[in-house]
């Protein structure tokens, strides 16, 4: 908290605990409610109606999903690492958990007892924080898939190891970007500096947008990327072991990524809680005073928060949240699943060097500008729009040439020599015939 409205201790920790009760338990709902979205939306792409028995339009599905694996039967394995076996979920859910600490959801509420921010830790090392603790889940899905002593299990925690640590390459690499623009790790000061410059960081950087899509879609292990959990190859991967509560577990920690993963692009590259097209919803901290900008002559002006702004930009955050987990779950039931080999080559040999082209472009770029004395602001983003928008042009339509997402059959290239091949084949065989 600033200088200025600054709560009192007692208050302090009696609203961050309520902010922890809160964020935790909406954070539980939404995840209860995302399998029900999830089975909604798929039925609706695939002509068919979904669960819709219990309750008023399937809406208690979710509880009575809840219930019945915890009534279920627990197994172990005899020949488990008992130990590890129990602590594989565990770790799993752990960091997908307390990651959403760090995200602003709202825009600051005045009180009688002072400005209450409406994140619950406003750390100032804020996506340093979600990138070290959401790399820790891999270890519970590793560990789950060696306790069980089960080959499938085994294959698919050995599949998730490398599957994610090749995309949280990509991923960093794809924040870079946005920390060189942002001049911050604070996630609410990402939220200001977009206000500030009257234009979302998606137009500025809008490769590093789709660099960070693909990564959050492998980091999740979410279809075309769902390789730890490939059913036809593995069972059902890493957690073919789990049953009953152990195995919702690993779901819950999915889709808790999935919510702090949707949250995160909405925050770093739409604005955050921001409303669009919209001003007096802007402020920030300014020298310790809640500002909304500043005039001419360079002096702040002063914000004027209310409730009514607070939850007009709740329900701002909460759309643009809720956009993102519709899109995972259209990307999941719409593509196929990539090969093993796609996947490995996507994050090596092409998201990995064009990240780390894009950061020197856009730095240098940057450094271009502010020699020249252009301002940070419209003007500033107008030109990376347009740098970021050439290059993101040439990398889908000329980088890939086709060698990773065109299927089976490799490059154009091969193909056409295969096709040609086998034409001048049957034209030798009748020939001769």
């Amino acid at each position: 908290m600033h200088e200025m409205d600054q709560l009192s201790t007692a208050w302090f920790w009696i609203v961050g605990a309520i902010k922890v009760l809160g964020v935790f338990t909406v954070v539980m709902l939404a995840v209860a409610y995302m399998t029900l979205a999830e089975r909604r939306v798929s039925a609706f792409i695939q002509d068919r109606l979904g669960p819709n028995r219990v309750g008023p339009f399937g809406l208690l599905q979710p509880i009575a999903d809840g219930i019945k694996n915890i009534i279920k039967e627990e197994t172990m394995p005899g020949t488990s690492a008992k130990l590890y076996f129990v602590l594989g979920p565990a770790l799993a859910i752990m960091p997908a958990v307390v990651t959403f600490a760090v995200i602003p959801f709202a825009a600051p509420l005045p009180t009688p007892i002072g400005r209450v921010d409406m994140i619950v830790a406003d750390v100032p090392i804020g996506i340093l924080y979600i990138l070290a603790l959401s790399s820790l889940a891999v270890y519970g899905i590793v560990l789950a898939g060696w306790a069980s002593n089960n080959k499938y299990a085994f294959l698919g925690g050995l599949r998730a190891s490398a599957q994610m640590i090749s995309y949280e390459v990509a991923l960093g690499l794809s924040v870079i970007a946005v920390l060189l623009l942002a001049g911050n790790v604070t996630l609410t000061e990402m939220v200001a500096q977009q206000q500030q410059m009257k234009l979302w960081f998606v137009l500025p950087l809008s490769l590093a947008f789709i660099f960070f899509v693909i990564s959050a879609l492998a980091e999740t292990n979410r279809l075309p990327f769902d390789m730890p959990e490939a059913e036809s190859e593995l069972v059902t991967g890493y957690h073919t072991e789990y049953s009953a509560m152990k195995f919702s577990m690993f779901f819950i920690a999915e889709y808790s990524h999935v919510l702090t993963a949707s949250a995160l692009m909405a925050t770093l590259f739409f604005g955050g809680w921001d409303i669009p097209f919209w001003t007096g919803d802007d402020m920030f901290w300014h020298e310790g005073r809640l500002v909304r900008g500043f005039d001419d002559a360079g002096a702040a002006i002063p914000a004027t928060p209310s409730l009514l702004i607070t939850l007009l930009t709740l329900v701002s955050f909460s759309a643009k949240t809720a956009f993102f987990v519709f899109l995972y779950i259209w990307i999941r039931w719409t593509l196929p699943r990539f090969r093993y080999d796609q996947v490995m080559h996507l994050g090596w040999k092409v998201l990995l060097p064009a990240a780390l082209g894009y950061i020197v472009l856009i730095a240098g770029a940057m450094l271009v500008l502010d020699q020249l004395g252009v301002p940070f602001g419209r003007l500033y983003g107008l030109v990376l729009t347009g740098i970021s928008g050439a290059t993101t042009i040439a990398f889908l339509f000329f980088v890939d040439r086709d060698r990773v997402i065109g299927g089976a059959h490799g490059n154009r290239a091969v193909a056409r020599r295969r096709a040609a091949s086998r034409v001048g084949g049957s034209e030798r065989r009748a020939v001769s015939g």
